[in-house]
């Protein structure tokens, strides 16, 4: 911590902003006027407010009375999200002369996250705390906990972002989406999973549909832990098993139950986004996502990369989804090396930088583009029917018997001639970047 001033409390050094020793000691003095109602619950809200080194690292817990304009706005697998706006607004820092903390109302947008009821509490509070322990780390915000006063079902109260999610986003906006912003896309995401992996995190639900913003032109966030797990943790949990998720975005080797979900499928659960925001087509969309889609996946299916995608651009693909596992990049790995392509071909468009073979290929790329829409006036990119049975909300989905990974036929020597052509052109220093 680097320290601008004397706190005019305790007369120690502090950075300006968040005094940990006095603010500790106001949320102490405060433990006995709130209450959750559980004991897990409120031990985990204490011990934020007392190790708190910034105002992101505390959780409160809100009285519902504190929200008003809910309403519903999605959907997923196991809970419902609403819209609501806090009236009092999050923690900035303690007001030292009126003994009160001065609170950011102007940012009183959240999202209350509702579990179903056939949702184990226990697995609520692994949310909670994973959540808890990626703040500030490019994810959601988490501000606090309520409780819906009717079902008396707890909620996490989340940051709001009101573009919603990348899959929605990209089905409205992909046409506009210029090639600058897909490879910001590229970079950022596997940026904010390399952070979450750092914490020994990993997602287990990681797709289009967690991925959120309130401005996609600027930045993005990764939401929903409620599959995530802490690795180690649990060994002998009898869940450890159960295979859950969005069926196109989950590791063949997980889906056949070879190995437990770890960092590598995570980094497959991005080949197949980074696939999407190059294309701007959802997996797999007009075919059922049942057992005969998770056999395919296993015995080699991928989505079909269109020839003139960059050949950069190809190869990350490929190395993210190759079935076998110690062959994909780490998100560090992937960070540095989209990093180059993103900030080589910004520079490019300011006027910084000639032409690198990033942007020779992106060039290409839409010169081929361009002359299919100068030949095709009846049709546009993005036409594509969605099957009733193609489902991209997370689910139980424990199918046996399944074959085990493989890639097709030609992959390997595929990819294999564009390590060879690319390897002087990518990145040699993994931490650029970062």
């Amino acid at each position: 911590m680097s320290y601008r001033g004397i706190c005019p409390e305790c007369n120690q050094n502090y950075d300006g902003w968040w005094c940990k020793s006095c603010n500790s000691k106001h949320f102490q003095n405060n433990f006995n006027n709130w209450t959750s109602g559980n004991d897990e619950i409120d031990k985990l809200i204490q011990d934020a407010q007392l190790n708190a080194d910034k105002s992101w690292e505390v959780i409160e817990w809100i009285p519902y009375d504190r929200f008003k304009d809910v309403k519903q706005i999605g959907r997923g697998g196991f809970g419902s999200i609403h819209y609501a706006r806090w009236i009092d607004g999050r923690i900035e820092k303690l007001d030292i002369e009126n003994h009160q903390w001065k609170r950011d109302k102007e940012e009183g947008e959240v999202a209350l996250k509702k579990f179903d009821n056939f949702v184990n509490l226990n697995d609520v509070l692994n949310e909670m705390a994973i959540h808890f322990k990626t703040n500030g780390f490019g994810t959601i915000r988490f501000y606090g906990i309520t409780q819906d006063p009717e079902k008396h079902s707890y909620m996490m109260v989340l940051q709001y972002a009101k573009d919603g999610n990348l899959r929605e986003y990209l089905k409205i906006n992909f046409n506009n989406i210029n090639w600058n912003q897909k490879l910001y896309y590229l970079w950022d995401t596997p940026s904010r999973l390399m952070r979450i992996h750092e914490l020994d995190i990993v997602h287990q639900d990681f797709h289009p549909g967690n991925i959120l913003s309130s401005n996609f032109k600027d930045y993005m966030q990764i939401s929903d832990f409620g599959l995530s797990k802490l690795i180690g943790a649990n060994p002998n949990s009898p869940e450890k098993n159960n295979i859950v998720g969005v069926l196109p975005y989950i590791a063949p080797e997980v889906l056949n139950g070879d190995e437990e979900y770890a960092k590598p499928a995570d980094v497959y659960s991005f080949g197949i986004i980074a696939y999407e925001i190059v294309t701007g087509f959802p997996p797999y969309p007009d075919i059922p996502h049942d057992k005969n889609l998770a056999v395919k996946i296993c015995n080699r299916l991928r989505p079909k990369i269109p020839f003139h995608t960059p050949k950069l651009i190809t190869r990350t693909i490929m190395r993210c989804w190759d079935a076998r596992v110690t062959h994909r990049p780490t998100f560090k790995e992937l960070s540095a090396e989209l990093g180059k392509y993103y900030f080589d071909y910004d520079d490019y468009i300011k006027k910084r930088k000639k032409d690198s073979e990033i942007v020779i290929q992106i060039k290409k790329a839409e010169e081929f583009s361009a002359n299919q829409e100068s030949t095709n006036t009846t049709t546009t990119f993005l036409n594509y029917q969605t099957h009733p049975q193609a489902i991209y909300t997370s689910r139980l989905l424990n199918y046996s018997n399944l074959p085990k990974p493989k890639n097709e036929e030609n992959f390997e020597k595929e990819l294999e001639e564009l390590n060879e052509s690319m390897s002087d052109l990518c990145p040699s220093n993994s931490d650029l970047f970062i």
